[in-house]
């Protein structure tokens, strides 16, 4: 009989604590996975500093996780026992623990989940799912709620849309950028100069020095080089002074558009600026992990990008990196091996 463990937390400015954890057990639509690895992102320290999004203590978070199928629900038909996967957990949203990443065993929503070709590590699968679930749902809602582009696609149309990417070396960025291109757009991104060829390596037709004193100008100039129809803009950085005081001008000097930001919006933001607040858990990805995921990873055209950093093993390990994550990490994911 399996057991399970799970990294709890347990209020607000409180480090982790590993003990036991009940058994998740799928309900119609789910899967329980038996985690081999999981990675960190700013949310997780960011609740653990704050205690934001937490209604009920204790809970387990974590969202990034990659593994082995240990249960199927009785409507699942994509996955059985034993198939490796990665996918995206859901604990800040049900409030509940057994849908957190952070233990040995987590729930998943099936529409949430991928299988994981053979040649691609469980600790490279666990780098994607909340990056790729926040990009989709940035780039692909419609009515300014995103950039409206149109799904990804193993063979993409030259769609005549260019959009900029702000922090193309983050686990967002990296992700926004790859989909941007497989749904037909060309990409103007930033970075700092050594994360260049990273960028490139993302799919991104131009990059540019954040760091310069004329970025705005720099990343207006590549898009109008680029041509096309300018769709917007995604912020994957979404903060005041690192962020919105450059994209918010650049979408102004391109005749307005569409801001998608992943944090709180701007203040106040001009009439031509649409700010779209993106959240990463929203059905109409689903159709994104069942059709396009699998057979782009088997095909090399979705990359497990940045590469995951691995900071220690074990369940004792995810302290750790929520510390490494928080003290800043360039075009890598921090990722915990737990198998």
């Amino acid at each position: 009989m399996a057991s399970n463990q799970g990294a709890w937390l347990d209020g607000k400015g409180h480090k982790l604590r590993v003990a036991e954890a009940d058994m998740p057990k799928a309900g119609p639509d789910h899967i329980v996975v038996r985690n081999h690895a999981v990675a960190v992102n700013p949310v997780d320290w960011k609740i653990q500093d704050s205690g934001y999004f937490v209604k009920t203590w204790p809970l387990i978070l974590g969202v990034d996780v990659a593994g082995e199928v240990h249960e199927v629900g009785s409507n699942v038909t994509r996955f059985k026992k034993g198939d490796r996967v990665a996918g995206h957990t859901i604990s800040l949203m049900t409030q509940t623990p057994q849908d957190g990443g952070f233990q040995l065993y987590s729930r998943l929503v099936a529409g949430k989940a991928a299988h994981l070709p053979q040649n691609i590590t469980f600790t490279s699968g666990a780098v994607l799912p909340l990056a790729l679930d926040t990009a989709a749902v940035g780039l692909y809602s419609t009515g300014g709620a995103g950039l409206g582009l149109p799904f990804p696609s193993l063979t993409p149309k030259p769609s005549n849309k260019v959009i900029v990417v702000w922090g193309g070396s983050s686990s967002v960025g990296a992700l926004a950028i790859q989909l941007a291109v497989a749904s037909g757009a060309k990409v103007v991104t930033t970075s700092s100069s050594h994360n260049f060829d990273f960028c490139k390596s993302c799919g991104a037709s131009e990059t540019v020095d954040y760091k310069s004193s004329s970025v705005v100008e720099d990343v207006v100039s590549a898009v109008e080089k680029l041509g096309g129809e300018f769709a917007g803009c995604y912020d994957a950085i979404s903060l005041p002074d690192q962020s919105y005081k450059y994209t918010i001008p650049i979408i102004e000097k391109l005749g307005g558009g569409v801001l998608a930001v992943v944090l709180g919006p701007p203040e106040n933001p001009p009439s031509s600026v649409k700010a779209a607040s993106v959240f990463g858990i929203n059905e109409m990805t689903h159709k994104i992990w069942e059709e396009y995921v699998t057979p782009a990873l088997e095909q090399g055209k979705l990359k497990c990008l940045p590469e995951p950093l691995v900071v220690g093993k074990g369940l004792e390990s995810v302290q750790a990196g929520f510390d490494k994550n928080k003290a800043g990490v360039s075009a890598r994911k921090v990722v915990i091996e737990l198998q």
